[in-house]
């Protein structure tokens, strides 16, 4: 179960595209209102890494006195989306960080630089790769740590890609204290994946991807020139979604209780209207927890 503030989302549940995050399902309270005395409180520390609070009391001739607090900016979001091959990840990931300003961080593209830098990460990879091996977990554990600990993660809060995809490597990541605010995981049945995946076409002129059904090629010239990947049939597609369910329920075990699943068989529209509404409850509920009044009873 996820809970969030006073509203739980259930790992199973596929948001509705109408839900917005203003309706009764995602309330907005307002931050000055949202506490209520209570005689039984008993004192409580509040600390903050990064905000000094300031304390006032607040006068009321029916309620015993309280302090309040006060706190700054509340930290950037940190969000691991997963899906299966053409479950419209990137599609996603490209929506998302265009609203939020997030980091896309793509392990795959990120090992790729590393090994481009020659940094020393990349150097050791490059080892295993070129044997035609698995770079070992430890080392591309490591690349992300390194990746999301940059200022610019740090500062405008980050978009994990497709990582971790093993309860070991999702582990490593807790071992080291990160940990996402939301996993978004897209769920697309298995016969719309296999038939999005079957009729994926490159252009090898340009690179671009097309669909023989959902994006067709602009003219006969185009569609003559088309090739299909080797590993874009049933066989082979079916195959990869197996592996890809095996590590995701994995990585579910450590994250159950910040999991969000989406329905991912809608239009990319809609799909992304139920990842708007996730994120702008976390997030409005982070504002409330950092920028909001805390009371405190004196007696």
């Amino acid at each position: 179960m996820l809970i969030m503030g006073s509203t739980s989302f259930s790992p199973s549940l596929s948001l509705s595209p109408s839900l917005s995050p203003h309706s009764s399902k995602f309330p907005n309270p307002n931050p000055n209102l949202f506490l209520r005395s209570h005689s039984s409180f008993t004192p409580l520390t509040l600390r903050s890494n990064q905000t000094r609070y300031r304390f006032k009391k607040l006068p009321s001739s029916n309620a015993p006195n309280f302090l309040v607090a006060a706190s700054g900016k509340a930290e950037p979001l940190k969000v691991i989306i997963s899906g299966a091959p053409a479950s419209g990840k990137g599609t996603q990931c490209e929506l998302i960080t265009q609203k939020y300003g997030l980091v896309h961080i793509a392990a795959g593209d990120l090992l790729r630089a590393e090994v481009a830098a020659a940094s020393e990460n990349g150097k050791l990879a490059k080892e295993y790769m070129e044997k035609g091996e698995l770079v070992p977990n430890e080392i591309v554990v490591m690349m992300v740590k390194e990746r999301l600990l940059q200022p610019d993660s740090q500062q405008r809060g980050w978009l994990l890609d497709g990582y971790p995809r093993s309860s070991s490597q999702a582990a490593a990541l807790e071992d080291y204290g990160i940990r996402p605010d939301l996993f978004i995981l897209l769920d697309v049945s298995e016969d719309i994946l296999v038939e999005r995946v079957v009729g994926r076409r490159l252009d090898p002129l340009t690179g671009k991807i097309y669909h023989l059904k959902y994006s067709p090629p602009e003219n006969d010239e185009i569609a003559s020139r088309l090739t299909q990947r080797f590993d874009d049939t049933e066989e082979k597609v079916k195959l990869r979604l197996r592996t890809h369910h095996q590590n995701v329920d994995a990585v579910l075990s450590v994250y159950k209780d910040i999991t969000v699943k989406v329905n991912g068989n809608e239009a990319k529209e809609h799909v992304f209207a139920q990842i708007n509404a996730a994120l702008t409850h976390v997030g409005e509920q982070r504002k409330l927890n950092s920028g909001s009044l805390a009371g405190i009873n004196e007696n």
